[in-house]
């Protein structure tokens, strides 16, 4: 019997099992957001269609996965991209865009300010779709659009991108097209910020990322190097750790991260390739209220626009050229799923 007829045997409504809706948030901070709730079984999350269609919250059984700052769910703010007030505005979520003319710290250069990991990530959509609907014996849910990043005598970067998932599978997959609008050279710098949360995060987590060598980013990193792959119970006012990791991928350059809660029972797998993406960095915060672990594909380094203007080192995409990335995020869920998981990364790490 095909997957369609037996689910309708036991539902009313496919809504019983799984939607996409189109939303507004009415209150606070969020009030006027737009976004689509996406449930697809188990595993539900929400697409934010006013900031770039980035992820929010992503639950599975009910277990929040993501890490969500003090100001809470919020839409777009006149000072989102004004220097050190992003931190004012920056949510978290599942993760957000950063981007695209610059990532990290705020600078200003030649006369010219980049704000605090870009302005992409609170760029609403157009063209939107959201959809929910069989093709052949498979449910396929997905939203979306496109971003453009523009100025008058300036850059016309477009970001188009497709969020989908299967019903009955556990994998959310982000695939992004970036093209270059404009008859010139555009700087293009991109960092995925991933953001991990409590209950998913404890000091049971553990974390397995190919790499080949860990370096801290600051003096306040230095030293906690070794324990990259562990969180610690919160600890009151302890300062943020980031590392910059030289990973080992495959040999067409894909690499596999495992974030896996053992005594939890629930896992996450970060699958990409490394061709657009060949940074990566680890955001780790153990501060009381501010316990979050960020994973961080990037095709520029944490230090930002300023560190690669002077390496001469800034991304570029030619005119009307593209760029295509495809993220991938599995939840794992019991004690066999995780530990094949981990089996099967530390055979293929032992192996490389």
């Amino acid at each position: 019997m095909s997957i369609k007829k037996n689910l309708m045997k036991y539902v009313g409504s496919l809504q019983q099992e799984a939607y996409v809706r189109p939303v507004t948030y009415m209150e606070g901070r969020a009030g006027s957001l737009k976004a689509y709730e996406v449930k697809n079984g188990r595993m539900t999350f929400q697409v934010l269609s006013d900031k770039c269609l980035d992820v929010g919250a992503l639950s599975y059984k009910g277990v929040n996965f993501n890490f969500l700052s003090k100001p809470g769910l919020q839409g777009r703010n006149h000072y989102d991209t004004n220097g050190e007030e992003a931190v004012r505005s920056i949510m978290g979520g599942l993760f957000f865009t950063s981007g695209l003319e610059n990532i990290c710290a705020p600078c200003r250069i030649d006369g010219t300010d980049y704000p605090m990991h870009g302005r992409i990530r609170t760029t609403p959509a157009e063209h939107l779709d959201g959809d929910c609907d069989w093709e052949e014996d498979r449910l396929v849910l997905s939203v979306q659009g496109e971003m453009r990043q523009a100025a008058l005598f300036g850059e016309n970067l477009v970001l188009r991108r497709r969020i989908e998932t299967i019903y009955g599978e556990k994998t959310l997959t982000v695939t992004d097209e970036f093209e270059n609008e404009a008859f010139r050279p555009e700087p293009l710098m991109l960092l995925y910020h991933i953001n991990l949360g409590y209950p998913f995060l404890d000091e049971n987590l553990r974390l397995y990322i190919p790499t080949k060598s860990v370096t801290a980013r600051d003096k306040e990193a230095r030293g906690h190097e070794e324990g990259y792959d562990r969180m610690d119970p919160p600890k009151d006012n302890e300062p943020e750790y980031v590392f910059i990791h030289e990973l080992c991928p495959d040999e067409e350059g894909n690499v596999e991260i495992l974030a896996l809660n053992e005594p939890l029972g629930l896992g996450l797998k970060l699958s990409y390739n490394m061709k657009y993406l060949p940074w990566f960095m680890e955001w780790k915060s153990v501060a009381s209220g501010d316990y979050v672990l960020g994973l961080e594909p990037a095709n520029s380094s944490v230090f930002g626009r300023s560190y690669h203007e002077k390496e001469h080192s800034v991304h570029h995409l030619e005119p009307f050229g593209k760029e295509t990335n495809t993220l991938r995020f599995t939840i794992l869920d019991g004690a066999e799923e995780l530990q094949g998981a981990r089996a099967a990364f530390e055979a293929l790490h032992k192996y490389r």
